[in-house]
């Protein structure tokens, strides 16, 4: 059975129990036991994290309150490629002797876990849609490139659909020379009326 004792986030406050007005901190570094996240960018299982902790004896339990700090690692939400970012938190919270629908952690066997504390405000510090920097481009819609090392493309001109059934309309050019004469006469009838009627010109 698991006990949160076993837990790298729990510490001892058996000397502070039932003694309001003491107080004691706590450094540690801790191998974050499982991965703290679950988007983008998250604080991956093994990873290093330092916690500040003051530890302070009331007459409802003990409360805790501290500082972490930890590196988070994922992938842009634009381009996709591999980005890290700290993360620093605050976080407090009383740890109550006795169960009571008042307060939702108790002290356990003269410990208190700080795991469920840490892990909830480093999981609502983290992006929901991480950049690798605020103006990141993202990716080139038609070659999937990362626009930051090619550099932004000008967009292709758009056809207007109401034209677009015009593009692939071909001409003849027998119909091309009809609309040269009106009349409707190819160049070679022009040619033969033209040669009748000389000789009738030199009669006159």
């Amino acid at each position: 059975m698991y006990s949160s004792v076993n837990s790298p986030y729990a510490l001892r406050v058996r000397e502070l129990a039932q003694r309001p007005g003491e107080m004691r901190e706590v450094s540690l570094d801790i191998a974050v036991p499982s991965t703290l996240g679950a988007g983008l960018i998250a604080v991956r299982e093994g990873d290093q994290m330092h916690l500040d902790v003051k530890l302070e004896g009331l007459h409802e339990g003990v409360l805790v309150s501290g500082h972490a700090r930890a590196e988070a690692t994922g992938e842009c939400s634009r381009c996709l490629i591999d980005i890290s970012e700290p993360v620093e938190v605050e976080f407090a919270e009383l740890f109550a002797y006795a169960a009571s629908e008042e307060f939702d952690y108790q002290v356990h066997d003269d410990h208190v876990d700080c795991e469920p504390v840490v892990r909830d405000a480093v999981v609502l510090s983290l992006p929901f849609t991480p950049v690798c920097r605020p103006d990141c481009p993202g990716l080139d819609p038609v070659t999937g490139e990362r626009l930051a090392d090619v550099g932004e493309r000008p967009a292709p001109s758009a056809t207007d659909p109401r034209w677009a059934a015009l593009g692939g309309i071909q001409f003849d050019s027998n119909d091309s020379n009809e609309h040269q004469n009106p009349g409707g006469h190819h160049a070679a009838d022009q040619t033969t009326a033209d040669e009748e009627r000389a000789p009738a010109d030199q009669a006159e």
